[in-house]
C-alpha cells in the first residue's frame, strides 16, 4: 500500500522557523519526483516546491524561494521541507505528493500519490 505521511506542521509565530517531513512506502521511493503543495481556506492548491528524483535538484515557487529549503533523504524514504522566516501568508495545510518521474514540476494534476496534509499556522 502507497503510503505519504506528512509531519511536523503546527503553530508558529511569524519569522519563526518550521520542519515539515514526509515519509514515503509501498514505493520505490528513488524512481519518484516529490513536490510539496499547499492550499489555503478558500484557495486553491499551491505548489511550493519540488525535488526530482536523479540528482536532487529543487525548484521553489517564488513566493518561498530563499525562504523554503527541500531535500530527501532516499535511505530513509523521507523528503523535508525547511520552512524559515515564515509569514502568516503561509497559513495552509501542506501536502506532499509523488510522482513516478524524474522531475514532476509544480502542477498537482501530474503527481499520483497524495499524503494527508499537515496543518502550518503562522501568526502575526
Amino acid at each position: 500500500e502507497v503510503q505519504l505521511v506528512e509531519s511536523g506542521g503546527g503553530l508558529v509565530q511569524a519569522g519563526g522557523s518550521l520542519r515539515l517531513s514526509c515519509a514515503a512506502s509501498g514505493f520505490t521511493f528513488d524512481d519518484y519526483a516529490i513536490g510539496w503543495f499547499r492550499q489555503a481556506p478558500g484557495k486553491g492548491r499551491e505548489g511550493v516546491s519540488c525535488i526530482s528524483s536523479s540528482d536532487g535538484s529543487t525548484y521553489y515557487a517564488d513566493s518561498v524561494k530563499g525562504r523554503f529549503t527541500m531535500s530527501r533523504d532516499n535511505a530513509k524514504n523521507t523528503v523535508y521541507l525547511q520552512m524559515n522566516s515564515l509569514k502568516p501568508e503561509d497559513t495552509a495545510v501542506y501536502y506532499c505528493a509523488a510522482d513516478a518521474t524524474i522531475v514532476a514540476g509544480m502542477d498537482s494534476h501530474s503527481y499520483d500519490y497524495w499524503g494527508q496534509g499537515t496543518q502550518v499556522t503562522v501568526s502575526s
